[in-house]
């Protein structure tokens, strides 16, 4: 999708608090990976695994950083993973259902043609 819009959208992922952390849901698939992540203290330790997630998972698309607080978590439900589109005025034109189960490119992606359209009409 990304290499797709990518002239017409801005695409970011915000990461958020870790949905599995060794003190927390550690999931069988990160101990077959080596990846052990503790749950954040401190926006560096956020940072270190943040950038850790964007190496093992090859993303292109920039990484933000949701605060210590979760503001940006809680105000768009996203935990464990959520995908959101924005209109330019930053409205939200499409809310996916929450990961792993709801999470669905494929509606945010006929969303997003949907919204790009109605920009170009």
């Amino acid at each position: 999708m990304v290499d797709d819009f990518k002239d017409r959208a801005e695409f970011f992922l915000v990461y958020i608090s870790e949905a599995h952390s060794v003190d927390g849901w550690q999931t069988d698939s990160n101990e077959a990976e080596s990846i052990r992540i503790k749950q954040h203290t401190t926006l560096d330790e956020r940072r270190d695994a943040a950038k850790l997630c964007a190496e093992r998972l090859a993303l292109r698309i920039p990484t933000l950083l949701d605060e210590m607080d979760n503001r940006a978590c809680e105000a768009y439900s996203a935990w464990p993973e959520r995908i959101y589109i924005l209109d330019p005025d930053g409205k939200i034109h499409f809310r996916g259902g929450p990961g792993p189960y709801e999470f669905d490119p494929g509606a945010a992606r006929a969303s997003l043609v949907d919204l790009l359209r109605g920009v170009d009409a």
